[in-house]
């Protein structure tokens, strides 16, 4: 069974054991947090697509863990004029796995 899920501003496909890294969620790592936004759920050939969401759909997932992501820099200058900047970022991601796609 494979399922779409939308959370931070994305989308995910994923099946029950995935481990992905997703956008930081408010639940504490080690407990289990819920997706209800699910687009869409492929169970063995049945496909349910939402308009623009599922109603009773949801994924259900265990958070491993929260750390930060890998780190971007953005340099910026104006070239005659001596100016130089350099800005560093981290994002704060969760680690999680999918434990189950519930219809």
């Amino acid at each position: 069974m494979n399922a779409v899920f939308k959370t931070g501003g994305k989308q995910y496909r994923v099946s029950s054991g995935d481990k992905l890294t997703v956008e930081r969620l408010n639940t504490e790592a080690g407990r289990t947090a819920t997706f209800d936004e699910v687009l869409m759920v492929n169970n063995e050939g049945q496909l349910s697509v939402g308009t623009p969401t599922l109603p009773n759909a949801t994924v259900v997932a265990d958070v491993i863990e929260h750390k930060r992501g890998p780190k971007k820099t953005a340099f910026r200058m104006l070239r005659r004029k001596g100016f130089h900047k350099k800005i560093g970022h981290r994002q704060d991601i969760s680690v999680i796995r999918i434990r189950e796609i519930n219809i």
